[in-house]
C-alpha cells in the first residue's frame, strides 16, 4: 500500500497539486494560475488546452518538490468549480469552458422566471435557474450558438474535465451535478421531465454516466504518465464539487456541522440528514449516498479583496509583505465601531439581483484606504450574514462553522466573521481544504478511509478559535441593516443601469 495521496484542485483559473500524507500532511504543493477570457461583457471563458496544460505542469513540479517515487502515491482525486459549462466534441476535443462567473444568460434566466422554468425544476432538483448553472448556460448555448450546440458530443464539469484528461474516461460525479441542478433530488439522477423543464429535452444524450465522488473513474494513463512523472495505472475518483470538497477538507463531516468558505464565492452549507426543501435555499447538493449540503451561495466573497489588490494595490507598497497582509493591517488599525463606509461585494451580480453592482457607500473626506478595505472586508461578511440568514429560515440548525478559502489566512477577517454572525468560528489547519478533501475522497474510494468521516479523522484538525465579540455585535447589527437597505434602495438604478448597458450594446 502506498504512503501518499495526490489532491488537486482547480478553480477558476488556478490549479493545484497538493501530495499529502495519510494523516494530512502536505509534502509538496504546486499552483499554476490561468487566465480567464472576457470576449463580451458578461462572458467568462477559460483556454481549456491551457488548463490541461497547468494541470500537467504542477502535477509534475509537486512529484519533482515531494523527491517521493510516484508508484508510492496509491490514488488521486480531484475537486474542481461547480456549474459552469465545459465541452467536449464527438472526438474528445474540448470545445468551450464557461466558467461560473458568466452572466450571458441573464436574460433567459428572466425570461424563464416568467414562464414559471424555475418553479417546474425545482420540484425535482431542489433550485432554481441562475445565470452560471450549466443547464441554463446550455440552453443559452442552445440558442444563441446552435453551430457550437451541434458539435457538443459531453458536457462536463470543471474537475471532470481534469479526470477525463488524466483518464480518457468520461464520466462526473453525484456532488457536482446535483449541485448544478441536473439531477433529480433526493434520487441523485439524470431525470427527463427536469431536461424538458429546461427546454433541454433532446440533451440527455449529452450528459455523462454519474458515479459517487469516492468511485474510481478510471486510472491514469500510459501517456498521461509519460506527462507528468505520475505511475500508469495509478486510480483516479470521480472527484467532488469543490465546496463538498473544501467542507470534507475543513473536518466538516457530521450532520448539523456547517462550513463557510470565502473565497471566489460565498459559500455557506449545513450537512442534513435530508434535502430541505425552501425554495429560499439556493441550492441542494449530495454530501454522500445517505446526506445532503443545504448550500446558499454567490460570486461576493473574497474575489472582491482580489481584485481591489489587483487593481489598485499590488504595486503600491514597499515593505516585504504581500498585498494582501498589508491590507489586513490596514484594517485591524480601523476601529470598527468607528465611523465606517458601507461596501456592497457584487463585482459579478448578487444572488437575488444578477444585474446588481458593487460600491461604497457614504465615503467621506476624512475616510482612508484603511476605512474602505474595513468596509469590504464587513461587506462581504454582510453578504455571508444574508446567506447564514437564510439558511436558518429554511430550517437548517448549527451553532458553529468552520471557515476556510483564501479569506481564512487572514489576521482579521474570521473575528469579523465571528462578531458577524454571532457565533464561533474556526478556522482549519489546511490552506488548502479543496484538494485535502479530494484526497480524503480517494482515500477513501480505495479503502484506506471506511468513509470521509474516518478521513476527516486522520487528516484534518483546526488550527485557530475565535468567539464572537458581544460588545461590537449591535454596531455590526446596525450597519447590515443600513447595508441591506442601500441595497433595496439601489435596485432600480442598478436595472437601469443594465438597460442603459443593453441600448448601447444593441446600437449598430
Amino acid at each position: 500500500m502506498g504512503k501518499y495521496i495526490l489532491g488537486l484542485d482547480a478553480g477558476n483559473t488556478v490549479i493545484k497539486a497538493i501530495i499529502f500524507d495519510l494523516s494530512g500532511q502536505e509534502l509538496a504543493l504546486a499552483a499554476c494560475d490561468g487566465r480567464s477570457s472576457m470576449p463580451k461583457p458578461g462572458h467568462v471563458e477559460r483556454d481549456l488546452g491551457e488548463l490541461w496544460r497547468n494541470a500537467v505542469t504542477v502535477i509534475g513540479q509537486c512529484i519533482d518538490q515531494a523527491g517521493i517515487d510516484a508508484s508510492e502515491i496509491v490514488a488521486i482525486g480531484c475537486a474542481g468549480h461547480g456549474n459552469g459549462l465545459y465541452a467536449l466534441d464527438r472526438d474528445g476535443a474540448p470545445l468551450i469552458g464557461i466558467q461560473s462567473l458568466d452572466t450571458r444568460a441573464i436574460g433567459i434566466v428572466g425570461e424563464w422566471a416568467e414562464q414559471d422554468v424555475g418553479e417546474r425544476a425545482y420540484v425535482h432538483c431542489l433550485q432554481k435557474p441562475w445565470a452560471a448553472q450549466t443547464p441554463t448556460l446550455l440552453a443559452w448555448i442552445k440558442r444563441f450558438a446552435p453551430e457550437l450546440f451541434a458539435r457538443i458530443d459531453t458536457v462536463f464539469l470543471c474537475k471532470d474535465f481534469v479526470v477525463n484528461r488524466l483518464t480518457g474516461g468520461r464520466s462526473t460525479d453525484t456532488t457536482d451535478m446535483s449541485g448544478c441542478g441536473l439531477l433529480q433530488m433526493p434520487g441523485r439522477r439524470y431525470d427527463q421531465d427536469l431536461l424538458v423543464a429546461y427546454g433541454l429535452g433532446d440533451c440527455m444524450d449529452l450528459l455523462p454516466p454519474v458515479l459517487e465522488s469516492a468511485e474510481i473513474a478510471g486510472h491514469i494513463t500510459a501517456e498521461v504518465a509519460t506527462l507528468t512523472g505520475l505511475r500508469a495505472g495509478t486510480p483516479v475518483v470521480a472527484g467532488l464539487f469543490d465546496v463538498v470538497a473544501s467542507a470534507v477538507g475543513s473536518g466538516v463531516t457530521r450532520t448539523g456541522a456547517a462550513s463557510i468558505i470565502a473565497g471566489t464565492w460565498s459559500i455557506n452549507q449545513v450537512i442534513t440528514d435530508e434535502p430541505i426543501r425552501d425554495p429560499r435555499i439556493f441550492m441542494v447538493s449530495t454530501f454522500d449516498p445517505r446526506r445532503y449540503l443545504a448550500i446558499e451561495s454567490s460570486a461576493t466573497s473574497a474575489a472582491n479583496l482580489e481584485w481591489i489588490v489587483r487593481e489598485f494595490l499590488e504595486h503600491g507598497h514597499d515593505t516585504g509583505a504581500s498585498p494582501f497582509e498589508l491590507c489586513s493591517d490596514l484594517v485591524a488599525s480601523i476601529d470598527p465601531d468607528g465611523d465606517i463606509p458601507i461596501y456592497h461585494p457584487f463585482l459579478y451580480g448578487s444572488q437575488q439581483n444578477g444585474r446588481a453592482r458593487a460600491g461604497f457607500y457614504g465615503i467621506a473626506g476624512w475616510h482612508t484606504r484603511a476605512h474602505l478595505l474595513r468596509a469590504l472586508f464587513e461587506g462581504v461578511a454582510f453578504e455571508h450574514r444574508r446567506h447564514v440568514e437564510t439558511l436558518r429560515m429554511a430550517g437548517a440548525v448549527f451553532d458553529e462553522v468552520v471557515l476556510s478559502g483564501g479569506g481564512s489566512r487572514s489576521a482579521v477577517w474570521p473575528q469579523i466573521f465571528a462578531d458577524v454572525l454571532g457565533v464561533p468560528v474556526i478556522v482549519a489547519r489546511s490552506r488548502e481544504t479543496g484538494a485535502l478533501g479530494a484526497a480524503i475522497a480517494a482515500g477513501t474510494g480505495v479503502g484506506i478511509f471506511e468513509n470521509y468521516g474516518a478521513g476527516a479523522t486522520a487528516m484534518t484538525s483546526a488550527a485557530r478559535h475565535y468567539k464572537p465579540n458581544g460588545a461590537i455585535a449591535p454596531v455590526y447589527s446596525r450597519r447590515y441593516r443600513l447595508y441591506g437597505e442601500i441595497n433595496q434602495a439601489m435596485t432600480p438604478i442598478w436595472q437601469r443601469i443594465a438597460a442603459e448597458q443593453a441600448s448601447e450594446q444593441a446600437q449598430p
